[in-house]
């Protein structure tokens, strides 16, 4: 991977919302639904990840060009995307796979990750509960799960949750967006 081409690692609820919002931002390459968190061995599967054993979180897998857009423009694009307030909960979907996190992939990102927290943490009426932890290991989800909104536009969770959160997105973030 050249210097410039990067990997952020986020958990922010369900990974279809998040993984459809960062398909549409300017400089990520590839979004990759999947696991991790966990303490579970193996591969774990989706039905594993949902019945809470396992310890994993959904989470996306963003492959980005740091000339493009940044680490921390990433990072404050998911904390504004989702409730970071919220522990282990987004909206309807609750269970610790749906909680906030950030897996950083060296020192730098921890300490970009603390401080967009930091800087954000008066956006919101209670505390940012996001976990920043160290990314151990990331499984890949079935795949089904990939690209779910975009060959599922049409699906119920797809319109009720996913749809507005997009149109938000695109609205707040309107200078990230891809052309």
């Amino acid at each position: 991977m050249s210097s410039n081409i990067q990997l952020a690692t986020v958990g922010g609820g369900c990974f279809w919302c998040t993984e459809a919002i960062f398909h549409e931002v300017r400089g990520v390459e590839n979004v990759v639904s999947g696991y991790s968190g966990g303490l579970a061995p193996g591969h774990p599967t989706y039905r594993e990840v949902c019945s809470g054993l396992t310890g994993h979180a959904e989470v996306v897998q963003i492959t980005f060009d740091s000339n493009v857009i940044s680490f921390e423009d990433i990072l404050i694009i998911f904390m504004t995307t989702h409730d970071p307030t919220t522990l282990n909960r987004q909206g309807a979907d609750k269970g610790t796979q749906y909680r906030s996190v950030i897996f950083y992939h060296d020192e730098i990102q921890k300490g970009i990750a603390d401080k967009v927290i930091d800087d954000l943490s008066g956006l919101y009426d209670n505390p940012i509960v996001t976990e920043v932890k160290p990314l151990e290991r990331f499984y890949e989800a079935e795949g089904y799960h990939q690209e779910y909104y975009n060959n599922n536009p049409s699906q119920g969770y797809c319109n009720y949750v996913i749809t507005p959160k997009l149109a938000k997105f695109r609205k707040m973030h309107h200078s990230k967006l891809k052309p």
